[in-house]
């Protein structure tokens, strides 16, 4: 793909997040091929998101961090995409519908990076979790399928360049210490309207949320990006998603670590 048509496309992308618009045919010219294509698309898509009045990076997302989830797109390894400050929110009362198109709802643990991460020191191995990692919140990440097509019609490489269908994230304020949680077994619940809709585990998340945090960080470190002091890694969903409906009273309950509570309306 030659770099115009990179820019194309992620300005094509950008218009129609920024206009709320889904996406019924993606121009087969700018339309990605392989993941260099499609992760190429959304770093210029991110320069553009970084254009923003008052919006800065805040971190990253790993998506498709599921055996059942890589399957159903026919891929073997999960992606990423970014998060940004403009569009995210600490402990919200309330969340327009307004903002999306049809969004869905996967409840996350979020790591907080606790240095700028020497990349130079990559591979990273679970033993380094301490030096990377100084504690996690809870989260919740709203993801949007733009396209008029199933997800399997979509495919990853096009989830890929429109930055992880991530389109929102939102979060506890409290900051927890990695010591606290069993990252392999710990149980979430969605609920809408007081009414329990969905169960999960951390344990769904590549084996455990902590493998989820190497894996981005390492696969990173090839391309020569890093983390910074301060940035969040979200590491994927503990349930599986939840299509968002207008008027509903969300709650994801993470157990001894709170709920994150709010009306999508």
């Amino acid at each position: 793909m030659q770099y115009i048509h990179v820019q194309e496309a992620a300005k094509y992308l950008f218009e129609h997040r920024l206009n709320k618009s889904n996406i019924k045919d993606f121009p087969k010219i700018i339309t990605p091929k392989t993941d260099s294509e499609a992760y190429l698309i959304q770093e210029e898509l991110k320069l553009l998101y970084l254009n923003l009045k008052e919006n800065v990076s805040i971190g990253k997302k790993v998506g498709c961090t599921s055996g059942d989830a890589q399957k159903q797109l026919n891929i073997s390894e999960p992606f990423y995409g970014n998060l940004f400050s403009r569009f995210h929110s600490i402990d919200p009362k309330t969340i327009s519908s307004k903002k999306f198109s049809k969004p869905f709802i996967e409840p996350e643990i979020a790591l907080r990076v606790k240095e700028d991460i020497d990349i130079s020191r990559a591979p990273f191995s679970i033993r380094d979790i301490d030096d990377l990692f100084d504690g996690f919140v809870c989260s919740l990440e709203i993801v949007d399928f733009r396209f008029n097509k199933s997800l399997k019609e979509i495919g990853s490489l096009n989830l890929i360049a429109t930055n992880g269908a991530s389109e929102y994230w939102i979060r506890n304020s409290e900051i927890f210490s990695l010591n606290e949680i069993d990252f392999e077994n710990h149980s979430i619940k969605i609920s809408y309207d007081k009414k329990i809709i969905g169960h999960g585990n951390t344990k769904n998340v590549m084996q455990n949320p902590l493998n989820s945090g190497l894996w981005l960080i390492n696969k990173i470190a090839i391309k020569g990006e890093t983390l910074l002091k301060g940035q969040f890694v979200s590491t994927g969903t503990c349930t599986k998603a939840h299509e968002l409906i207008a008027s509903t009273e969300i709650s994801a309950d993470f157990g001894k670590f709170g709920k994150i509570e709010f009306l999508y309306n």
